[in-house]
């Protein structure tokens, strides 16, 4: 039986030069980083304004689908991965 993740650190960044948010859940005691790209977020907030605040109030608006999108990708990526890009393609 796989461990859930653990999503006990709420923070986000918003990174400016690659267009996405970073989050992290933690495997057992290994932190894995998220990025939700910013084209992902505005399928789930097709309000979404395009700006740093619109996408992380976006981010937060669909934080819980976005975890559990999360979930599912780490799950099929386990074994030395530890870092995960959240695309369209995922939603």
């Amino acid at each position: 039986m796989l461990m859930k993740l653990n999503f006990s650190n709420p923070s986000r960044s918003f990174d400016t030069t690659k267009n996405r948010v970073e989050f992290w859940a933690y495997d057992n005691v290994i932190e894995i980083s998220f990025f939700v790209e910013t084209a992902a977020l505005k399928k789930l907030c097709p309000e979404m304004i395009d700006v740093e605040a619109g996408i992380l109030k976006a981010f937060d608006a669909s934080r819980k689908q976005i975890q559990e999108v999360a979930e599912k990708v780490h799950a099929r990526g386990r074994g030395g991965v530890w870092a995960h890009i959240l695309a369209v393609q995922h939603f």
